[in-house]
């Protein structure tokens, strides 16, 4: 039986030696790189944080010493090490989350999460431990250097230091990246830690020849010692953090273990807020990543270990790659388009963009709120940004999309990709609530294109938009087949009409949802239901043609992939209401819940978003339209 297998909880490390320690640490990479090749998922974080994860559970007692994990894709290590080894189902529908969860084990705090959040949480629990007289127990965050660029992390650490007797101990991972490498003033000063770790030896080493000179000795030492600090500032930058109140030890190698430990143990002595800053590499161990300058394998589908190719084919394009390619067209064309990402250039498919324009885009780091507030400055000075992100992080911009972007007419493309519902990565990463949040956004104007073509059209309208914030959203996954439209009606377009001129039911396709809604459209054709199907391109605000058309028929139905609350349906609805057009509204989205993780198409049909469960659905509500007309509930 190997070392890992006898690992059955933290208790179990303490009971190794060193040479047993690199032995599991070996076994450790080994199975992440042939269990997350069969599964997928973050692939290179995880190989970079194999030693200080069992550094910090030697050195801690969880869960009664909580250790936190900022976002959470670097903490597969700690699940092995807290008894979760099966990883044959890992973010698939009944097996592990790719994130902390609660529901998995004791030891995990945070569930999956959005970056930079995780010292705010620390800060918490330190207090809570202090009010509550719990001196023994200890609080560790774990963050990145990447997460660290984001602006709640220093929001958090400007309360942490404030504390000098409040024991919180954070550890920073070093690995020069987030996505891709860390972008600003605080790379650069990590990276002037990172060329210094031979101070602190040359320090100690000086104290001692000094302190032996005879009868000079102890008074020049102290004398020197009073100059520490601008020693420190001249040979090792980490003044900074010591001037925000915060003890600094390192720079430590976070693939030492027994260096780990040592630091973890001068902090903890230290009873009051220390930062413990530990150098690592992403993709440790795995010749592939090391080798993948994008992203070290950040996150890797299903592929052969030994050569990293593909096991499942792909689909077909993505929609990421059919905005890249678009937007690489557009910025040729028109040279006051730039473009802006928080720290995942690849991701949002603005490489080839960056390689044809580097003067126009920059990487924010991970601060979504600047982006936003720096796009409203772009384009008040005579730019239209595009800034593309990810559809669950605009959440967090939300503010300065109302008051910055909007309040001030400003021209501003957000590109949203993974829209609605992505799947594995869980509850924190789908996409579906940006439809609801945005709709109370005077002027603000949503897109979702149904196909490749129409992506390419309405991006092409959103950045001729110039007094108003413009939304263009897509989901994760390949691009479907073009569908035709067969008439326009407003700013709709027609994708399917019955012959009949007293048609039953208008369905309004929303985005991707479209070959959903056509095949519900073919189904109640089949028993006998007449449906108008029509793709709106512009979901807010509604088209002013949607009453009289919505007239026409016996029932409206909307289909998409976002929070049922306040969303496009709510939208239509009381669009409807307002015109004084008396018509039940169904509407097919997500209810007000977080998700389980699994594969989109899973979830989709978990929550009845499939053609046959709206189809029935539809034929019900029509049953019942007849049978009590004037009672019909307008929300389903």
């Amino acid at each position: 039986m190997s070392l890992l297998e006898n690992i059955r909880g933290p208790r179990d490390l303490k009971t190794l030696d060193a040479e047993d320690l690199t032995e599991l640490s070996e076994e450790i990479r080994h199975f992440l790189i042939h269990a997350v090749a069969r599964t997928g998922g973050h692939l290179g974080p995880n190989l970079g944080v194999v030693e200080l994860c069992i550094a910090l559970h030697r050195s801690f007692d969880s869960p009664a010493d909580r250790i936190l994990w900022d976002t959470g894709h670097q903490s597969y290590v700690h699940k092995l090490l807290t008894g979760r080894q099966d990883f044959s189902k890992l973010r698939g529908k009944g097996g592990l989350s790719g994130y902390p969860s609660r529901e998995e084990s004791e030891h995990d705090v945070i569930e999956n999460s959005h970056a930079s959040t995780v010292l705010g949480w620390a800060d918490g629990l330190a207090k809570a431990n202090q009010v509550l007289g719990r001196w023994n127990r200890h609080v560790v965050a774990v963050i990145g250097d990447g997460a660290l660029t984001g602006g709640m992390a220093w929001e958090a650490l400007n309360n942490i230091a404030a504390a000098k007797d409040r024991p919180l101990i954070i550890v920073v991972n070093d690995n020069a990246r987030s996505y891709a490498p860390t972008i600003g003033g605080l790379a650069h000063h990590l990276a002037g830690l990172r060329t210094t770790d031979g101070y602190e030896r040359a320090l100690s080493w000086g104290k001692d020849i000094v302190q032996r000179l005879p009868l000079l000795g102890t008074p020049l030492y102290e004398s020197l010692h009073g100059a520490k600090k601008g020693f420190k500032e001249a040979f090792a930058p980490q003044g900074m953090f010591e001037d925000l109140g915060l003890k600094y030890v390192g720079p430590i190698d976070g693939h030492d273990i027994g260096a780990v430990e040592e630091a973890l143990r001068r902090a903890k002595r230290f009873h009051g807020p220390v930062l413990v800053h530990c150098r690592t590499e992403k993709g440790r161990g795995y010749r592939p990543a090391l080798e993948d300058e994008a992203d070290r394998f950040h996150t890797v589908g299903v592929m052969n270990p030994l050569t990293c190719e593909p096991l499942v084919p792909a689909g077909g394009r993505s929609w990421t790659s059919v905005f890249g390619d678009e937007m690489l067209r557009i910025g040729a064309e028109r040279p006051d388009v730039v473009a802006i990402t928080a720290a995942m250039l690849h991701p949002v498919g603005l490489t080839k963009f960056a390689a044809a324009y580097p003067d126009r885009v920059w990487d924010v780091g991970i601060a979504e709120q600047h982006a936003a507030t720096s796009a409203a400055g772009l384009a008040t000075g005579g730019l239209h940004p595009v800034f593309a992100v990810y559809a669950t992080f605009l959440n967090r911009a939300f503010d300065q999309v109302l008051m910055d972007v909007a309040l001030h007419k400003c021209g501003v493309t957000f590109v949203l990709d993974r829209a609605g519902i992505t799947g594995t990565d869980g509850a924190s990463h789908n996409g579906m609530w940006d439809m609801s949040i945005l709709q109370v956004v005077p002027g603000l104007r949503i897109a979702a294109p149904r196909d490749a073509d129409q992506l390419r059209a309405q991006l092409r309208e959103a950045v001729d938009v110039h007094d108003a914030p413009t939304v263009v959203r897509f989901p994760k996954e390949t691009v479907g087949p073009s569908l035709p439209a067969l008439a326009r009606v407003g700013g709709m377009d027609v994708l399917s009409a019955p012959e009949t001129t007293h048609p039953d039911v208008l369905l309004v396709a929303v985005g991707a949802m479209a070959h959903v809604a056509l095949e519900a459209a073919d189904l109640l054709a089949a028993r006998g239901t007449a449906c108008t199907v029509v793709d709106p391109r512009w979901v807010k605000p509604v088209d002013e043609a949607l009453p009289a058309l919505a007239a026409r028929h016996r029932v409206v139905a909307v289909v998409e992939d976002n929070s049922r609350t306040g969303g496009v349906g709510s939208a239509i609805a009381q669009t409807l209401r307002d015109a004084g057009v008396d018509l039940p509204v169904r509407t097919f989205g997500i209810p007000e819940q977080f998700l389980p993780h699994a594969k989109r198409g899973e979830v989709l049909a978990d929550l009845g978003l499939t053609p046959a469960e709206i189809a029935g659905r539809i034929s019900a509500a029509l049953v019942r339209r007849a049978a009590a007309p004037v009672t019909e509930e307008r929300d389903a």
